[in-house]
């Protein structure tokens, strides 16, 4: 069994994680989130989204966040961005690396953006190419890969078709969300087998919610096959908006721990990775969905 001596994780609390929460959070509490989780090791950080606020009320202020937080030299400081006005935005705000997102299901994209795959995929177009004028790496996400709240299962191939064309127009990494949850290994394995038939191993990133409680495992999957980039939020934060029932994403705490389990490198400290997502939890008001961090927390 060959794992990988080496695992990036892609953190996205304080995006994907606080999008999805009802009271209002602080710009100060959002740049202690962020600074706090630079300090514990994390090299890539999904820090907010130019999106407008009457969709997705907790993104206003991403740029403000974007200007106080510490920045840490080799650390990637991302953004997502809808559209090319989102671009510009986070251009004007100093982001340096922006993601798109598209679906491998029709009805989920219709509600999420309203418009067809292909629709939202001609979108990307003018954004990808202001992109590439300004010098900005653009990351890709595909949602409901392994199952929709509308269609139900979703056809391998439809997504490798979808993954392909955001890799073509120029995404140099796509993550696979397993947007609901419903996802197992053995289908994980599936869908990355018959993904990286379009697009290499390498350039493919897991993104997976716990809500059937196979998160972890479906990482192990992906692990034996050959992926070494995973998305994972703090503390377990998190939903989608558009998606009835999807809980959180799978706690970064829970899936270090596995890794450093494994034997495998990741850069991050633990300890600290713990005391950000508790601090946050804290401001929230809610308890931390790390079940690390609450077995180390109530051992102390």
């Amino acid at each position: 069994m060959n794992l990988p001596k080496h695992v990036r994780l892609v953190e996205v609390g304080p995006r994907d994680g606080l999008q999805n929460e009802k009271q209002p959070i602080s710009i100060a509490d959002k740049v202690r989130l962020v600074d706090d989780l630079s300090a514990a090791g994390l090299q890539y950080i999904e820090v907010g989204s130019f999106v407008s606020p009457k969709w997705v009320p907790q993104m206003a202020g991403s740029a403000e966040v974007f200007g106080q937080i510490r920045q840490k030299p080799g650390v990637t400081y991302a953004a997502l961005t809808p559209n090319l006005k989102g671009l510009e935005a986070a251009i004007a705000a100093g982001v340096s690396e922006v993601a798109v997102f598209g679906a491998a299901s029709e009805a989920f994209s219709q509600k999420n953006i309203n418009c067809s795959i292909d629709e939202s995929l001609a979108r990307f177009a003018p954004l990808m190419a202001a992109a590439r004028e300004n010098g900005i790496q653009v990351r890709g996400y595909v949602s409901c890969v392994l199952g929709c709240p509308y269609e139900g299962e979703i056809d391998p191939r439809r997504v490798a078709h979808v993954t392909r064309e955001l890799f073509a127009m120029g995404c140099y990494e796509v993550s696979l969300g397993d947007t609901i949850g419903t996802g197992t290994p053995g289908k994980t394995r599936q869908l990355f087998e018959i993904v990286s038939r379009e697009v290499p191993r390498d350039k493919l990133a897991g993104h997976f919610h716990d809500t059937y409680g196979q998160a972890l495992a479906n990482i192990y999957a992906s692990l034996l096959e050959g992926i070494c980039t995973f998305d994972s939020s703090v503390a377990g934060l998190g939903g989608c908006p558009y998606a009835k029932g999807a809980s959180g994403n799978v706690a970064s705490e829970d899936v270090l721990y596995m890794l450093n389990g494994l034997g495998i490198h990741t850069g991050i400290d633990l300890d600290a990775l713990v005391a950000a997502g508790q601090r946050i939890s804290d401001v929230l008001g809610r308890r931390n969905g790390s079940r690390v961090a609450g077995a180390r927390l109530s051992a102390e």
